[in-house]
């Protein structure tokens, strides 16, 4: 089997998964979270460390600077289809 890597920029959320005891202030997210516990220890998924700058996923629910934007937008192999013209 596989493992799928969920690449996280959030060192807290990433603390949180790993850690079998339960936070009072994160009940919101408690059926998630074992879920994701569950899969952990059965080695499905993990969580590698991604620095924010090098979160792609930023540019679609973030408002990020031009060289940001631009720099992610490269990575991702997108070309804007009107400058062809």
């Amino acid at each position: 089997m596989k493992v799928m890597d969920l690449h996280c920029d959030n060192k807290a959320m990433i603390m949180i998964v790993h850690n079998p005891i339960q936070h009072d202030l994160m009940k919101h997210v408690e059926v998630d979270r074992f879920f994701i516990r569950e899969n952990i220890d059965k080695g499905c998924i993990s969580f590698p460390f991604v620095k924010s700058e090098d979160q792609l996923v930023d540019i679609l629910t973030k408002g990020v600077c031009g060289r940001i934007f631009n720099n992610m937008i490269y990575k991702l192999g997108m070309i804007d289809i009107y400058a062809l013209f």
